[in-house]
């Protein structure tokens, strides 16, 4: 039988970081905004530090984003940051360009490195070469569904990791689009608010008024997000047969007690599984406990696992 899977999850803060791993996470993603983008907090060098130390106590895993959009400026900066992050403690970074992969290899080889292409992590070949390249896991698209997930495993050379739940990024700009907007309305706002999370804004396309879709906008500019929300508890043991090694709960735009519930579901699962895999049946409560914090206005949904995704 596989091992156990990992249940990752992002946080914004340190009081989130204790509370997800009393409610049973076994390693959390943070960062600071201006390496990392779509994090539900911003954590500087000195947060990082204290989280790896909870982390420890816990007997858990810290990995810190570095998946922005690399500029030449930030180049520069990146080696102390990196020299910074191995100095602290680390357990990996997640990286989407080279250059982020070239520097952690020079500065800190001893940093592991996961890949995240977003939607482009399609197949097996292309992740065993970044694999050949330094990398220990790839974050595969959410775009693929649940038989080439679950294809997916036997064929790689390093981890794979899935999100099972939560909302998906679908648009990114650099752009500040709202910021500019309200300008245009002739009501600016302070350049450094964060005026989507305050206001919960969110796009509506006029032949789906149903449908609302978050909009995230931060120092990296804008960021669309789903209106539904991945939910795959029904169907994780088709995941942990298969042998994916990490399970992601994406916290982003959440309140910390519907993530905690969400994350003690997951986990209840996962021991139930791998307590008596032959045995192993669903019990309804673990997503009953989900829909009962559910925001009403967002679906629980298969995502792309049951769909035909078209590029």
């Amino acid at each position: 039988m596989s091992k156990k899977p990992e249940l990752m999850v992002p946080a914004g803060s340190l009081e989130e970081l204790k509370r997800y791993f009393a409610a049973g996470a076994d390693a959390a993603l943070i960062g600071e905004a201006r390496y990392g983008m779509r994090l539900p907090g911003d954590m500087t060098i000195r947060d990082i530090a204290e989280a790896v130390q909870v982390a420890r106590e816990c007997g858990a895993k810290i990995y810190v984003s570095l998946n922005n959009l690399m500029t030449n400026a930030m180049l520069e900066e990146l080696p102390d940051y990196v020299k910074q992050l191995a100095d602290c403690g680390v357990d990996a970074v997640e990286f989407g360009d080279p250059a982020v992969l070239q520097t952690v290899r020079k500065i800190a080889p001893q940093l592991k490195l996961h890949w995240n292409a977003e939607m482009t992590s399609t197949n097996y070949a292309t992740a065993n070469y970044w694999g050949t390249k330094g990398a220990s896991r790839v974050v595969l698209a959410r775009e693929l569904n649940m038989d080439e997930i679950t294809a997916m495993p036997p064929s790689l050379n390093i981890e794979a990791e899935v999100q099972v739940h939560g909302m998906t990024n679908i648009y990114h700009s650099k752009r500040r689009l709202v910021q500019s907007y309200m300008t245009h309305q002739g009501r600016p706002v302070d350049p450094g608010s964060d005026l989507s999370l305050k206001r919960g804004l969110f796009l509506v396309e006029a032949e789906r008024p149903d449908e609302k879709f978050p909009i995230f906008e931060d120092v990296n500019g804008t960021h669309i997000m789903s209106s539904d929300d991945i939910c795959i508890l029904e169907d994780l043991h088709l995941l942990m047969a298969s042998g994916v090694d990490s399970f992601k709960i994406e916290t982003l735009l959440k309140p910390t007690f519907y993530n905690e519930i969400v994350i003690t579901s997951y986990r209840q699962a996962i021991e139930a599984y791998y307590g008596d895999p032959e045995g192993y049946e669903f019990d309804e409560r673990w997503i009953e406990a989900i829909r009962e914090v559910q925001d009403p206005e967002r679906e629980l949904s298969f995502g792309f696992f049951y769909k035909e995704q078209v590029y």
